[in-house]
């Protein structure tokens, strides 16, 4: 594997959700402890799940994995990682300073800001602690998918410019009362990254046009920020030879065809490896030391009865949303579920029935746009973009607060502003302007990747909480957005998932965390379905009838309410193909013309 030659001490895979980064990395530490190296793979994903590929509890510690020797493994929890780094931070002044002191540092290290330097701590220790240097030959990075992946390697660049600068005085206080005291550890982490003899970046992707259209921008960000030692890997291939006619199976393979043809310039040059499509789900050992090997001939002796299993069309959950008027729709999972697509479907099947829709995406890495590639009256699309949302709050803030300070009291505003916690602040509250959007009309909201997701969440919880306590009222007459979140009048959270053991399972952790905080999922889909799409090639079929226990798990265990939406032979990208997604799966109303469907002609 290209990939792997010559490995350098820090190994990096990144790409869009779904693409396969946990299993190639597993696949990877695999092969390299085998080969006698020592080796640690770490995940930075706050939904990790490299505990269940190989069969072991891992959690925010360092464990060996009895099946490989020279294998560890840590999975970075961002919420134990912040209850460590407030005691850090708590620890040396309790009892020496006021309890009324204490408890107001305590109380300013409890927001998500906390929660993302943390982390962000972590993995930078890991990086440039000698321990980990002498102990362990390789490290391997399992990363959140990219947007987040992309300000976690930008973060050590981000606030040693800002520590080096000066730190303000208000929003981010607590936090960085420890940050302080790391100035030369992200300095450090910063030339580790850059290095191209220590740190090497896998660019994991499928052989289709958003994930390699995302990758491409991702080397554009990762150069910006002085990282250009990278490789690619084309995942889940199609073989060729395995189509045996399948028209579902020769459309997959045309498509591949075309996007390998129409490879972006920017990945032309890079060291690139192509892993086939395997009959298997990569859980458990034997899996992942097949998935670099070549796969196997010959074809798997799948059955030919029809499956089983229901297969409820996604046109039940349309008219459930639209039944009681205005509301917000969420939809949230693992990354590469096909959250976009089905929040883009959904929003278009309201719009045709003649219902004002606001579309938008949490999604650092949103690619709302290109997915519906067209417009469509009464559909208003926008982005809750990171960086506009900070400029525009920064402005806002230094309009209101800065407009009575002198020239120094607006310079230490200034300086504060250009924290990297500001992001934080202002992306919540731009959620919670659409959260308030939804009493006017529908809004549809594609969310980022769980992790993502979970630590947007948090900052909502911990404004519901802070505003309760300064009101001195009760929680359930107190209006927020989690009080919305938690209104299944008002609110519909739909979980989106694969039919793959992994995704099925990350999903039911997802509606846990989901109602531990109050809020009741409203309803799953099982998104590209290859049971549902019914083939007839034997690769498909094999994972077709895995697929099929995973979809009875849903139905039987986890959901009152359930669409399959099943696997296209055409991506589902435009306008029309969208609608051509929903002529498929029951979300349109059955009298719905052509002429009424696209009005502009």
């Amino acid at each position: 594997m290209k990939f792997l030659e010559n490995a350098p001490s820090y190994i990096f895979f990144t790409g869009k959700g779904g693409v396969g980064k946990t299993s190639i990395a597993c696949a990877s530490a695999v092969l390299l402890a085998r080969s006698g190296k020592k080796v640690l793979i770490v995940s930075t994903d706050p939904a990790s799940n490299i505990g269940q590929v190989f069969g072991v509890s891992i959690g925010h510690r360092t464990v060996l994995v009895p099946a490989v020797p020279g294998l560890s493994a840590l999975e970075i929890d961002p919420r134990e990682a912040a209850a460590l780094y407030r005691e850090r931070v708590i620890g040396p002044v309790r009892g020496k300073l006021p309890e009324s002191v204490v408890n107001r540092i305590s109380e300013q290290l409890s927001g998500a800001c906390t929660t993302e330097i943390a982390a962000f701590d972590s993995f930078t220790e890991l990086l440039v602690r000698e321990q980990i240097r002498s102990e362990y030959d390789h490290v391997l990075f399992d990363t959140a998918p990219t947007g987040h992946t992309i300000r976690l390697l930008s973060l050590p660049g981000a606030w040693s410019r800002f520590l080096e600068e000066g730190k303000g005085d208000a929003s981010c206080l607590g936090p960085l009362a420890g940050l302080e005291r790391q100035r030369d550890q992200y300095r450090q982490a910063v030339a580790t990254l850059s290095d191209p003899a220590l740190t090497r970046l896998v660019l994991v992707a499928r052989l289709q046009g958003s994930t390699l259209s995302e990758v491409t921008g991702t080397r554009e960000e990762l150069r910006r920020i002085g990282i250009d030692n990278l490789a690619l890997v084309l995942n889940g291939v199609f073989p060729p030879e395995a189509t045996e006619g399948d028209p579902l199976a020769e459309a997959i393979v045309l498509r591949e065809r075309r996007a390998l043809e129409e490879l972006p310039e920017n990945l032309r040059d890079l060291p690139r490896d192509m892993l086939p499509l395997r009959p298997e789900n990569m859980v458990g050992l034997p899996a992942l030391e097949n998935l670099l090997e070549p796969l196997a001939s010959g074809r798997p002796d799948i059955p030919q009865e029809p499956s089983s299993v229901p297969l409820p069309p996604l046109s039940a959950l349309v008219d459930g949303i639209v039944s009681s008027g205005p509301a917000l729709v969420m939809l949230m999972g693992k990354g590469g579920t096909g959250k976009t697509t089905l929040a883009a479907a959904i929003a278009l099947a309201i719009a045709a029935r003649g219902l004002p829709v606001h579309l938008t995406t949490t999604d650092p890495a949103a690619h709302l746009e290109s997915t519906l590639s067209g417009t469509y009256p009464g559909l208003v699309v926008s982005r809750i973009d990171p960086r506009v949302e900070t400029a525009r709050y920064r402005d806002r803030v230094l309009e209101s607060r800065g407009k009575s300070l002198d020239a120094e009291g607006r310079a230490l505003l200034e300086e504060d502003l250009r924290s990297p916690c500001t992001e934080e602040v202002a992306v919540f509250q731009a959620f919670s302007r659409v959260v308030r959007e939804s009493e006017r009309s529908f809004v549809v909201v594609d969310t980022a990747p769980t992790g993502h997701t979970l630590l947007l969440l948090d900052a909502v919880g911990a404004y519901h909480s802070e505003v309760v306590r300064h009101m001195g009222r009760d929680e359930e007459t107190v209006r927020t957005p989690l009080a919305d979140l938690r209104n299944p009048w008002r609110s519909r959270v739909l979980i989106v998932t694969l039919g793959e053991p992994t995704p099925v399972m990350e999903a039911g952790e997802l509606a846990s965390e989901l109602r531990r905080a109050g809020i009741e999922p409203w309803g799953w889909v099982v998104n590209a379905s290859v049971a549902a799409a019914r083939p007839t090639s034997s690769l498909l079929r094999s994972r077709a009838r895995k697929e099929e226990a995973e979809i009875r798990k849903v139905l039987e265990g986890h959901a009152a309410r359930v669409a399959v939406v099943p696997l296209l032979e055409r991506e589902p990208v435009g306008v029309r193909e969208l609608f051509g997604l929903l002529r498929k799966t029951g979300g349109l109303r059955e009298e719905g013309r052509e002429e009424d469907l696209f009005p502009e002609g």
